[in-house]
């Protein structure tokens, strides 16, 4: 790519702003590193990366590089035969880690990411490196005593001399006879040796070897000789321990060097797979999407070289997004040059840049900030012209340093090119640069350049006008506000907003309309025609945006509306439940109360029929008790999602309330991962991840919920069966036909109502249950579902 170019359209903040997510330096420096590609696969495999790693990310995966590091310099120091430092050991040993950890899972999500775990081979599995050095360095960085028989022998014989030594040296400070010679009753050091601090007057006084003096010359710092020995034995096991302690260094050294290779890839792999998820997380930041890259066609039909520039709500990536004004641009099937006319500081060169940067960000593997469905084609170079090319030094003027880069673009770029140019032919006579410009443009539609050329010559409208594979674009300005709106227009040219501008400014009239009596009557009608194709667009616009303010007020007003119905239905539902409740509670003591007159009646052998009688209609009121009250859930309209939906974006399934990640598009239908688990959809049951969701209204036709793929998958048959009423045999052969379906759609439980009544029904449905290879257990319904007048049963794993 053209380095100009980059510089140009601020492609290294971009990477600046990559590198921010960065884990570990090796991946930061890939990430410098990094520049579009115009490979077209290559291209798309970059894309691919970035996609598997988001859709991971929406995941929830545990994937973090941070305590990865670059080991590639201390591998080479070990195939050198040099010794590493425990800590450099640690840093190799967390990086293994590292490499498992992701491979772990990568492995786990292959079907969902094939080109992420692909790379997976380069990741090490059983070196034996993390075990080996687990076991000799502790985490603190220390050699352990366990690293070797030897080492172990020596720090316990260290440590007896030490506790000997330092006994002996502290009779010196308990003994009342010598501490008052001791300036402090104290051990320290002085050149690796153990000393006392003896006051200067007290000097010969006790048997021992000098070894320093304060700078004042009232301490000497002294080893007694009855220490002198173990002095020298502790000293010699420091030397021992050094030397076992290098021996072991090397020797793990040297394990490293023998995987040389292989922890080198494992670093160059671990880098490339941060990058993705680097790119993953920016994509996340900028709310962007994934471009498609389309390719030039082989043999391109007339001049049109095939390129393909879709962008709809493109953002400047650098720009503040609570701030900046979405563009759309696309370009149709017979257009290949954009002439952008408009005010100064309206948006032309952030236009420009946008679409450069966007393209660059694309050829990249970065998404870019803009609405899913965006096409852009994979371009061999881009080349760009934005700014004020003055050089002192070069004794160039504004419009030779424009004419300087022009002429370069010009030898370089093919039809394969994208084109950038900012005020072409601006900063000389208006005439001549007119010319000039409309010159450079014929030359690159004869060679088949895609252009974009912001201007403000009016004579490259009527060009734009009337030249084929030329559209006119503009960006609007507000005259009542004197300030650019930053909407670009894509169809119509800009307008001349000088006298406007003036008028309002305050201008005299006289020298408004002597002006307009110096421009061609031709001109003074064009402009006013485009001032009302420009108004009668406007007018369209706010009738539209008055209709959508229309539309969401009458959505507040439904959803309002919903509230309160599900408050009163909230409300309905208690009082019936209140009242169900307290009707059990009547008919358990009338139950009570007819069973002691049975009694009664029998003890006085009188006869029955009056209260078998009385036992009917009993029934059939605990029956209809115990029938559990339904809430009512108002119906509510679906709607398909706003604009195409995009692989790895996330939706909410209205259907089971559960949020997923698109995977599969289908022209009706979608593939949604939830966890682990993929549902297919109707487009009409998938929002959005944010979408506000449609009020209540008219009840539409109701949509096919998703359903979770399944072999052998039938339409359930749902999770109630109510047989009251009917005879024994007729309630077990629906209970079998039920149960038979149920298991085969994979229902986890079901509920029968059967009622109470005189038992019979119950008794045989829950003979057929424990009999059944379809049900695992049942249990009578709770008090809210009918009690003993219902079986809830749990069916086995279909």
């Amino acid at each position: 790519m053209n380095s100009k170019a980059l510089l140009t359209l601020e492609y290294p903040k971009i990477i600046d702003r990559l590198v921010e997510y960065a884990d570990f330096s090796a991946s930061a420096d890939l990430a410098r590193k990094l520049t579009p590609t115009a490979d077209l696969e290559e291209a798309r495999l970059r894309q691919a990366a970035t996609r598997e790693a988001r859709h991971i990310l929406s995941l929830d995966s545990d994937v973090s590089f941070q305590m990865a590091q670059d080991i590639r310099p201390l591998v080479g120091l070990a195939r050198r035969e040099g010794v590493l430092e425990p800590a450099e050991l640690l840093a190799i040993r967390s990086t293994l880690i590292v490499a498992r950890s992701v491979r772990r899972t990568l492995e786990n999500v292959a079907a969902d990411a094939p080109h992420l775990a692909s790379l997976v081979d380069g990741l090490p599995v059983g070196l034996g490196l993390v075990d080996l050095i687990g076991k000799t360095i502790s985490d603190r960085g220390e050699v352990q005593d366990s690293a070797s028989e030897k080492l172990g022998e020596i720090r316990r014989e260290m440590k007896v001399t030490f506790e000997r030594m330092m006994a002996r040296m502290q009779k010196f400070i308990s003994d009342p006879n010598t501490a008052r010679m001791l300036q402090e009753p104290i051990i320290t050091q002085r050149n690796g040796r153990n000393v006392l601090p003896l006051r200067a007057e007290f000097k010969g006084r006790i048997k021992a070897i000098i070894h320093d003096q304060s700078a004042s010359g009232a301490t000497l710092f002294i080893e007694p000789l009855a220490v002198v020995e173990w002095n020298n034995r502790y000293r010699e096991l420091e030397l021992a321990e050094r030397d076992e302690v290098r021996r072991i260094l090397a020797e793990l050294s040297h394990a490293v060097a023998m995987h040389a290779d292989t922890l080198t890839m494992m670093v160059t792999v671990l880098a490339l797979l941060d990058l993705a998820f680097m790119r993953a997380r920016y994509a996340e930041d900028l709310d962007a999407s994934e471009p498609q890259l389309r390719a030039f066609p082989a043999a391109p039909q007339g001049k049109h070289p095939g390129s393909t520039i879709r962008l709809y709500k493109a953002r400047h990536p650098l720009l503040d997004p609570k701030k900046v004004v979405p563009i759309d641009v696309d370009l149709d099937q017979d257009t290949y040059a954009l002439v952008i006319t408009g005010p100064n500081t309206g948006g032309k060169t952030v236009t420009l840049k946008t679409i450069g940067l966007l393209v660059l960000m694309a050829q990249s593997g970065l998404q870019i900030p803009a609405q899913s469905g965006s096409e852009l084609t994979v371009f061999e170079d881009v080349f760009a012209d934005i700014g004020d090319e003055q050089s002192i030094e070069q004794s160039l003027s504004t419009f030779s340093g424009h004419v300087t880069n022009i002429v370069e673009i010009l030898k370089t770029a093919n039809s394969h090119s994208l084109v950038l140019l900012d005020e072409l032919g601006a900063g000389t006579d208006p005439q001549e640069g007119s010319a000039l410009a409309r010159a450079v443009m014929t030359h690159l539609l004869d060679r088949s350049i895609t252009s974009m050329i912001a201007t403000h010559y009016p004579e490259l409208k009527a060009y734009a006008h009337t030249t084929a594979g030329v559209l006119n674009a503009s960006v609007e300005f507000n005259l009542k506000t004197l300030r650019p709106t930053y909407h670009l227009v894509i169809g119509l040219p800009g307008r001349s907003n000088a006298l406007a501008i003036a008028e309002r400014l305050g201008l005299p009239s006289e020298i408004i309309d002597s002006a307009k009596a110096e421009i061609d009557p031709a001109d003074l009608r064009a402009e006013d025609l485009l001032d009302e194709i420009h108004r009668q667009r406007d007018l369209a616009r706010q009738s539209r945006e008055a209709a959508d303010k229309a539309r969401q007020e009458a959505e507040a007003i439904r959803n309002d509306l919903a509230n309160r119905l599900d408050q009163i239905e909230d409300e309905r539902y208690e009082v019936l439940e209140e009242a169900r409740e307290r009707a059990e509670k009547d008919l358990a003591g009338l139950r009570e109360e007819l069973e002691n007159l049975r009694r009664q009646l029998a003890r006085a052998h009188q006869p029955l029929e009056a209260v078998d009688e009385m036992e009917e209609v009993f029934e059939t009121l605990e029956e209809e008790v115990a029938e559990p009250v339904e809430r009512k859930t108002p119906a509510k309209p679906v709607r398909k999602p706003k604009g195409p939906l995009r692989l790895g974006e996330k939706v909410h399934l209205r259907s089971i309330d559960q949020d997923g990640v698109v995977t599969v598009i289908g022209e009706d239908e979608v593939e949604v991962q939830i966890g682990m688990l993929r549902i297919r959809a109707r487009l009409a049951d998938v929002a959005r991840k944010g979408e506000p969701e449609p009020e209540i209204g008219p009840e539409p036709a109701k949509p096919r919920a998703g359903r979770v793929i399944l072999p052998n998958a039938q339409d359930s048959p749902g999770v109630e069966l109510d047989i009251r009423g009917q005879r024994v045999d007729e309630g077990l052969e629906a209970l079998d036909r039920y149960l038979e379906r149920a298991y085969l759609v994979g229902l986890p439980y079901v509920r029968i109502i059967h009622g109470k009544g005189t038992g019979r029904l119950r008794d045989s449905v829950r003979d057929a249950l424990r009999a059944s290879p379809h049900v695992s257990s049942f249990e009578s319904g709770g008090q809210t579902e009918g009690g003993e007048g219902v079986t809830v049963a749990r069916l086995k794993t279909s």
